[in-house]
């Protein structure tokens, strides 16, 4: 049973100004509970499961799932399976936790789908691999796309863009789901914002899903309109607000 509304906290719930207006896209169901759906479809073998949950291996990254983010028996899981002292990091359109949880952190977002994205490879990126890991994490450091571990980058195709052989931008593929792939870890170096590398890595990585017949999707957060102006521009429309929640019993 799906809830009608979201986290009841003090994060507010909307959809960015101008953002998507008008240019909704419609999409498959599946966007409605993507680590969920990563978690028991392609990526399974990420993994840590027990009844109705499961999250990433910690390593991997920290997003864990139910199949209904709305139910206290599946929560209970969840807590089952993290360890009742831990938080729970827990996305979605509707994250309803039951009596004798609370949200300690986390953002509001929206969720957007390809409504036309064009993809186009770029000579210039280069794949990163786990030896890039280190060089990844200072830049995640340092730009804050959002979480991202050890071995994130096992997850799909990560690319990147060097000045001098210092990386200074990034863009990869994150949570996969039947027809999809999102995505993620946007990034550019500070000193060279403005230049388009953004774009191109986003271009670039949506270049590779289409080749697998696939259709990218991407996550903002709600205050980031620069970002979502951006992912519009390109061919993204917003499809729902999300709430990327922390959670912790009281």
């Amino acid at each position: 049973m799906r809830a009608a509304g979201g986290d009841p906290g003090d994060i507010r719930w909307r959809v960015c100004g101008p953002a998507g207006e008008g240019r909704r896209v419609q999409t498959d169901a599946v966007l409605d509970n993507v680590t969920w759906a990563a978690l028991t479809g392609p990526q399974r073998r990420f993994g840590d499961f027990h009844g109705r949950a499961a999250r990433f291996q910690p390593d991997v990254s920290p997003f864990t799932a139910m199949d209904d983010p709305t139910d206290p028996d599946a929560w209970r899981d969840l807590c089952e399976l993290v360890a009742p002292e831990n938080e729970l990091f827990v996305s979605g359109p509707c994250v309803r936790p039951p009596a004798g949880w609370e949200r300690v952190g986390g953002l509001s977002g929206v969720q957007l789908a390809d409504a036309g994205v064009a993809g186009e490879p770029d000579p210039d990126a280069v794949r990163l691999g786990t030896a890039d890991v280190p060089e990844i994490l200072d830049l995640v450091r340092r730009t804050e796309p959002g979480p991202f571990a050890e071995r994130t980058v096992e997850l799909g195709t990560y690319l990147g863009l060097r000045s001098g052989g210092t990386l200074v931008a990034m863009a990869g593929e994150r949570l996969k789901v039947p027809g999809w792939t999102e995505v993620s870890a946007v990034c550019t170096d500070p000193a060279y914002r403005g230049r388009g590398l953004a774009a191109r890595l986003i271009r670039a990585v949506v270049a590779g899903i289409h080749a697998r017949g696939e259709r990218p999707y991407l996550h903002a957060a709600s205050t980031n309109t620069g970002a979502i102006a951006l992912y519009e521009r390109l061919g993204f429309a917003v499809r729902t607000p999300v709430m990327f929640g922390v959670y912790a019993q009281r």
